[in-house]
């Protein structure tokens, strides 16, 4: 097969994995193009054009993967939750603190009433 119609397949190939969204690699391409692992050189001249649109679109697939991916928005979603259940439970902790304190002063002044009827103690006026 000659070298251009080769390279063609090997292009067209390129296409279907891109239309696809399979990994991209110059074995991928390759293989997809009924040719064998590694049959993309480097050191052969005819396929630098061919490995820098490889590596164009494998690229451009990794963007395209990394913008899809949710996992930094979902970190960020969780960390805005967990700042959000701190200070709540802050809040909680707060007004809980305040439901005992005037537990303990409606305590006193109901001891102050049982003694003043009973006359121990002397209302100060």
């Amino acid at each position: 097969m000659s070298a251009p119609v080769q390279t063609q397949k090997y292009y067209e190939a390129l296409e279907r994995l891109k239309a696809r969204g399979t990994a991209i690699s110059n074995d991928a391409v390759a293989m997809e193009a009924g040719s064998g692992r590694g049959s993309i050189k480097r050191s052969r001249p005819a396929h630098a054009e061919l490995i820098s649109a490889i590596e164009a679109a494998a690229a451009e697939q990794a963007i395209a993967l990394q913008n899809s991916d949710p996992t930094p928005l979902l970190r960020d979603r969780v960390k805005h939750l967990e700042h959000q259940l701190d200070q709540s439970l802050d809040r909680e902790l707060a007004l809980l603190k305040e439901v005992l304190e005037q537990r303990q002063k409606v305590a006193q002044m109901a001891e102050e009433i049982r003694q003043l009827k009973m006359g121990r103690l002397v209302a100060v006026q």
